[in-house]
């Protein structure tokens, strides 16, 4: 097996993607948007926990968990994005890009946890509690979270600024680049920003109603919606971060490029598999098996693969870590690699059919 699994900066700009954006240009956008994220929340939850002591409101007390929970996730994603820019060492020879993905599975657990249990505590605690409402304070409560929407709102705005850029750069729509960036950090604020204006919307909503008929059953129905939100989205964000932790492949579309050009290489006659992984969201690994042509010499040979590499690097620089294997291909492994790339040219197609490309 001819291997080379090192980072030559001489072939190319490894991260960069073909809209010329350099990780470290994407992850400083990144982290300002964290950071909003979070200066947000942090002003957000003391807003909304002492407006609902003042009024007495479970969904207002249940938004403030819910932006307790946002503000840790933000000091994690921060860590995450600090932590996997170290190099890589012995220990760690792809890396440390998977740290993104173990923050973002801990952020996960916080919604969850911090969130939407809170949250449904709070619901089924305000079935049973038979206190009285106090207009001023619900009204107090009322202007927090208008003041907390803004808030939200303006977090949310930047979130999709940078998705939106993101989007142009790919070419893709923006509902195709929240699909299928591979930031998990990205991902996690939008998820909770979303998230948390939908919450916002619901607790208005359940105050509103309380107010209106004095029935608490509202408030205590926002409060196990919001739950029952934040828990959904708390196993979307860990499915994802699970899928990515145990190895999951690069896009289809990456992958579908990448063996259309090996098979256009003169010195290869069949690509009897292509497999990838990704190692970070601007790291990819790329282990394939290649059957050349008859006829090439040792010399040859080394060429064609040294050659075919360094073109890997210049056209898809994530593509880091690279294995090349020479093998004997059979008529059965033939077989396979066409019917493994019919399935891949659907997917393809399926992903750009939904994207409305």
């Amino acid at each position: 097996m001819n291997e080379d699994s090192g980072r030559d900066t001489s072939e190319a700009t490894p991260g960069r993607d073909p809209s010329g954006a350099a990780p470290g240009d994407r992850d400083g956008e990144t982290r300002k948007t964290v950071w909003v994220a979070l200066a947000a929340n942090v002003g957000i939850a003391v807003a909304k926990a002492i407006g609902g002591a003042v009024a007495g409101s479970p969904a207002l007390l249940s938004e403030a968990a819910h932006s307790v929970a946002d503000s840790l996730n933000e000091l994690f994603l921060l860590a995450a994005l600090k932590r996997s820019e170290r190099p890589a060492d012995h220990l760690h020879p792809f890396g440390y890009g998977k740290e993104r993905f173990f923050w973002s599975l801990l952020a996960a657990v916080g919604i969850f946890v911090t969130g939407g249990c809170f949250s449904f505590f709070q619901g089924i605690e305000a079935f049973h509690a038979g206190e009285s409402e106090s207009r001023e304070g619900y009204l107090i409560g009322l202007i927090v979270l208008v003041l907390a929407m803004l808030a939200e709102g303006t977090s949310l705005i930047r979130a999709l600024s940078q998705v939106r850029s993101q989007a142009k750069s790919h070419h893709r729509s923006t509902l195709g680049e929240i699909r299928n960036t591979q930031d998990p950090t990205l991902r996690t604020v939008l998820a909770e920003d979303s998230t948390a204006c939908l919450g916002v919307l619901l607790a208005l909503l359940g105050m509103a109603l309380h107010m209106t008929t004095g029935n608490g059953a509202y408030e205590a129905w926002a409060a196990l919606l919001i739950g029952a939100l934040l828990v959904y989205v708390a196993f979307m964000l860990g499915k994802s971060a699970r899928a990515q932790l145990i190895g999951e492949a690069a896009a289809p579309e990456l992958q579908q490029q990448v063996i259309t050009f090996l098979h256009d290489q003169p010195e290869i006659d069949t690509v009897t598999a292509a497999m990838t992984m990704q190692l970070g969201p601007d790291s990819v690994m790329l282990a394939a098996r290649v059957d050349l042509v008859a006829g090439l010499d040792s010399e040859q040979v080394e060429e064609a693969l040294m050659r075919t590499k360094a073109e890997l690097r210049a056209r898809w620089p994530q593509l880091d870590q690279l294995f090349l294997d020479v093998t004997d291909a059979s008529t059965a492994d033939r077989a396979r690699a066409v019917r493994a790339r019919h399935r891949l040219d659907d997917v393809v197609e399926r992903r750009r059919q939904v994207d409305g490309i």
